[in-house]
């Protein structure tokens, strides 16, 4: 798990596509929309490799695509492998990696954010209970 463990996902501030100019990614994400026919199906390459997939927002499905896509190739480059299936499964992991350090963080923020919430009811209750001084 090491090798998932030191992926880095991190790529230009186009924030998908690595090494292509912003016009070329615009041109990209225009074409794949108009493969979308209007039934919610939108048509993706990942690793060249098309899918027609169906979805309630053809966009939302392309990101999707794109963001698999971009972390299969950064596998592969990594990875010395030509083997689809070995680069889709190293890339999964990644990606569940990326999810499961996302999660974590998620469930201490709430934790953290439960505990100063209950420490703020129970100071509040307490100036509240306090009789009032007159001055």
């Amino acid at each position: 798990m090491s090798r998932a463990r030191d992926f880095n996902p991190r790529s230009n501030r186009t924030g998908e596509f690595r090494g292509i100019s912003p016009a070329r990614v615009t041109e990209i994400q225009e074409a794949r929309l108009a493969q979308s026919n209007g039934n919610g199906s939108v048509r993706v390459e990942i690793y060249d490799q098309t899918y027609q997939l169906r979805g309630s927002d053809p966009e939302y499905i392309s990101k999707l695509a794109d963001y698999v896509d971009t972390k299969m190739r950064l596998v592969a480059q990594q990875a010395s492998t030509v083997d689809s299936l070995r680069v889709a499964v190293l890339a999964a992991l990644n990606i569940a990696d990326e999810y499961l350090m996302l999660k974590s963080k998620q469930d201490s923020a709430k934790l953290d954010y439960s505990a100063r919430a209950g420490h703020l009811s129970e100071a509040l209750d307490e100036i509240l209970e306090e009789p009032r001084r007159v001055g």
